[in-house]
């Protein structure tokens, strides 16, 4: 029935902005952007979201904006599209009125999408989707949008704003990472009011991290295959809407329950970064469904290929790409990014394949539309963005490129860490580099140290546990016959594929899940793990778990304070290390310059022997030890909000040798000797305090990770400071 009760509702002309639905306090605004449309209905629906009670044409068309306002609307209210135009795929034109369509700048969805071939504007199973036409209602089975009253009290709400050299991320599911903490209550686990329960943030604060990475938590949706196979989109690479949270994250459907989330982790002094795909949406490719995008106006939101628009330019190998070049859809992107800033007060984005965004015509532009965009923004000039600087589109891997004021996702840490530790020959020139910030790829533009994200597992690949425990990937779950998921994993399983109750072997593995958090947190950049690496979570060898909602995903909490209570402690020893030594989280890159005036340089590189490193010695591809030696009494700025903070030398020495090596501690000016304060060789990761004289050999184990501070002379003075 009519919202008044009468035979129609009112409706009045209404502006063309904002897009959306907007209540003003008296009546909801309804706008929607299509250029090639001939007729916009907008569907009101009971508060089943089962029985569309009224259609209404919108009643204005201004720039290509269709609006009306409703006086009697009110938060709550169910609605969808329905969009008239050309069904004419050959010249990019797919309208189908047949078919309810979410609104691209909905705040809020309601019910989720049932499957059906309703779904789809063409008749499935036709020989040629653009010479047949579907005329079934799908408006039952479709998810509704929902208007919004975005009142919320934030109270004495204040960002963190962590100086990027003081960051370290840590990357969760916003529904995985509390699906089995038997301190959220059942009706919160695996939602972000489940995030936001004292357990919860107590755990993160004591962890040490600055800032959760959330995994997509925009609206998306279940690939039908996956439906089929009784899976989900897990990990929610398939965004249906942009401005509007996941429902299956919530416990109300409200939006004050993500803000709560928010202002909880701000509260702890923790950032709140969204992971978000603004490079391609869930609709598919030519043969996919019509939701929303595709059916307002398919011509203007995608990119279509030249001569023959039925095809879609897929630089995202998921079977569409948005048309960031078109000035709606590239207002809706920044609109959508405002928005979170402003209104749910998040703290960054991370932008998957975001060569995508900054893709023109002619390729992958840093002065493209979107990225000039970003950066002249003052809403965004104050949060971090992180780019996954890779698609698979032509001259796609894009790593040090993206321009000032971006970090970025650096897979050649990733690789390089993890095969210096697997022992792989000739990689102590290329993970020097990458410990010592990749200067190589990032230092232009007048670009710091903190742009290099480091990391060696993330949500994409093996576990940490993983990549110790599997030579090979183990993906059968997926239903795909073990094809997807990456092949090139430089892992190992020390003896046995998967789990092993060999003593040794397991030995083995801990060490090796040590050595490389260790080298993660001792690098120069900003450090990056994944959650439950900390205490050992395994997803049974599968690189590719984006479609395993379920126990494979969700953290066992049980591990916390039994397998994994060790690990845990080391990396709480790790994250304390770092934030005690600014020196480890230099924002300048350093080159070895003479920096002190004892004549010490910024970061300097010994060979066993106790001497800097030679041109030859660098040449040796079998050596696998090394000495970083960094300086914190070298320069100014080094504190992440630029004042100057002095700090200790400190000695960092790995060994990824199967044997011992004999390491002889250098002799510096200023030092009696070096204390040890890190040992990967013990679980907690506790050096022995006791002090080792300068030039003396000391032996280092095989796969052994050491970190010194070097015990200076009282007479030493200020001089060197």
């Amino acid at each position: 029935m009519p919202l008044n009760g009468s035979e129609r509702t009112t409706v009045w002309p209404g502006k063309p902005y904002p897009l959306g639905a907007t209540w003003d306090g008296f009546g909801v605004n309804f706008a929607l952007f299509s250029a090639n449309a001939e007729k916009v209905e907008l569907c009101l629906f009971d508060p089943s979201g089962q029985r569309e009670v009224e259609r209404i044409a919108l009643p204005e068309h201004t720039d290509e904006v269709w609006h009306g306002y409703l006086p009697e609307a009110r938060p709550g209210q169910l609605y969808g599209y329905r969009v008239h135009g050309p069904y004419d795929p050959a010249n990019g034109h797919r309208f189908n009125p047949n078919k309810l369509l979410l609104d691209p700048y909905a705040k809020a969805l309601f019910g989720g999408i049932r499957w059906s071939d309703a779904h789809y504007g063409y008749r499935l199973g036709s020989t040629r989707e653009d010479l047949s036409f579907d005329r079934r209602d799908n408006a039952r089975i479709m998810a509704k949008c929902r208007v919004v009253d975005p009142a919320f009290t934030w109270g004495n709400d204040r960002r963190p704003e962590v100086p990027w050299s003081d960051t370290v991320i840590y990357e969760a599911h916003a529904r995985g990472f509390t699906m089995r903490h038997p301190d959220v209550p059942k009706p919160l686990r695996g939602t972000f009011a489940g995030l936001s329960t004292p357990a919860v943030l107590d755990y993160l604060k004591g962890l040490g991290i600055t800032a959760v990475e959330l995994l997509p938590v925009h609206a998306f949706t279940d690939d039908r295959h996956l439906t089929i196979q009784g899976l989900h989109n897990y990990w929610g690479y398939n965004s249906i809407g942009f401005f509007a949270p996941e429902p299956r994250y919530m416990t109300t459907g409200v939006l004050s329950e993500f803000k709560t989330m928010v202002s909880r982790l701000h509260e702890a002094g923790i950032e709140v970064i969204l992971d978000v795909v603004y490079n391609h949406t869930g609709e598919g490719n030519h043969l996919g469904p019509t939701l929303s995008f595709r059916g307002i106006d398919n011509a203007s939101y995608y990119r279509l290929m030249p001569g023959d628009r039925r095809y879609y330019i897929d630089d995202t190998g998921t079977g569409n790409t948005l048309n960031l070049t078109h000035p709606r859809v590239l207002q809706m992107v920044m609109d959508s990014l405002r928005y979170w800033v402003t209104d749910m007060r998040v703290d960054g984005f991370r932008f998957d394949l975001a060569t995508v965004l900054g893709r023109e015509s002619y390729g992958f532009d840093p002065a493209g539309g979107f990225l000039d965009a970003v950066r002249q923004d003052p809403v965004l000039a104050g949060v971090k963005l992180i780019a996954e600087p890779w698609d698979v589109g032509p001259g796609g891997y894009q790593v040090g490129n993206f321009p000032p004021g971006w970090a970025e996702w650096n897979d050649r840490y990733r690789d390089s860490v993890r095969r210096y530790w697997r022992g792989d020959e000739g990689m102590l020139p290329e993970v020097a580099g990458r410990i010592a910030g990749s200067s190589d790829l990032f230092e232009k533009r007048g670009r710091k140290a903190w742009s290099s994200v480091n990391f060696v597992t993330a949500h994409d690949g093996f576990t940490l546990d993983d990549l110790v425990s599997y030579t090979e990937k183990h993906n059968w779950a997926n239903g795909e016959n073990n094809r997807d998921g990456h092949s090139a994993n430089y892992s190992s399983n020390y003896g046995v594929e998967g789990p092993a109750d060999d003593p040794k072997i397991r030995a083995i593995r801990d060490r090796q899940k040590r050595n490389l958090l260790a080298t993660l947190f001792l690098s120069q950049g900003t450090p990056m793990m994944l959650a439950g690496d900390e205490v050992g979570h395994s997803q049974l060898g599968n690189n590719n778990a984006y479609c395993q909602d379920n126990e494979l995903t969700w953290l066992d909490w049980a591990r916390v304070g039994g397998e994994g209570a060790g690990m845990l402690a080391f990396v709480r020893r790790l994250i304390a290390l770092r934030k005690a030594h600014p020196v480890l989280r230099r924002p300048v890159f350093l080159h070895g310059r003479v920096a002190s005036e004892d004549g010490l340089k910024d970061i300097a590189w010994y060979a066993p022997s106790g001497t800097e490193k030679t041109a030859e010695q660098w040449r040796n591809t079998h050596a696998r030890c090394i000495g970083l030696l960094l300086n914190g009494h070298a320069g100014q700025y080094l504190r992440g909000d630029g004042t100057n903070a002095d700090d200790g030398v400190l000695l960092i020495v790995l060994n990824a040798h199967v044997d011992a090596v004999l390491f002889t501690l250098p002799d510096v000016p200023g030092g009696r000797g070096w204390r040890c304060v890190l040992d990967t060789r013990v679980a907690d990761g506790a050096g022995d305090g006791r002090m080792v004289l300068s030039g003396k050999p000391l032996p280092v184990d095989g796969r052994t990770a050491l970190v010194f501070v070097l015990v200076e002379s009282p007479d030493r003075g200020d001089v060197a400071r």
